[in-house]
């Protein structure tokens, strides 16, 4: 079973484990992070916005048009700022590393 590790705001680091295909938004929201995902995933909203750390971003799918234009909504954006929703849990991601914005 694949895990991910999320920083929070207050630098606490949370690992949370799933089956492949789970979202980490899934993952983040059921272990009561303060991730809303108010979309439920659909990409209408930026509400489940990470920070992936700079070591693992490569090695995610590419980022859709779609969810690039999401982005470009947040005030808090950074070089390695994906949807949560839009990260699907992998065995090759196993370890992946993500914080919590500002």
């Amino acid at each position: 079973m694949p895990s991910v590790v999320i920083i929070d705001r207050t630098g606490a680091a949370h690992v949370l484990t799933g089956k492949p295909g789970d979202s980490v938004m899934q993952l983040a929201r059921a272990a009561d992070l303060p991730v809303p995902g108010e979309c439920n995933g659909s990409l209408a909203c930026a509400t489940c916005h990470m920070v992936v750390d700079p070591v693992w971003a490569d090695r995610l799918l590419p980022i859709s048009d779609d969810e690039e234009a999401m982005l470009d909504t947040v005030f808090t954006l950074t070089a390695t700022s994906r949807l949560s929703c839009q990260i699907r849990l992998t065995l090759e991601l196993d370890g992946l590393r993500l914080s919590l914005p500002a």
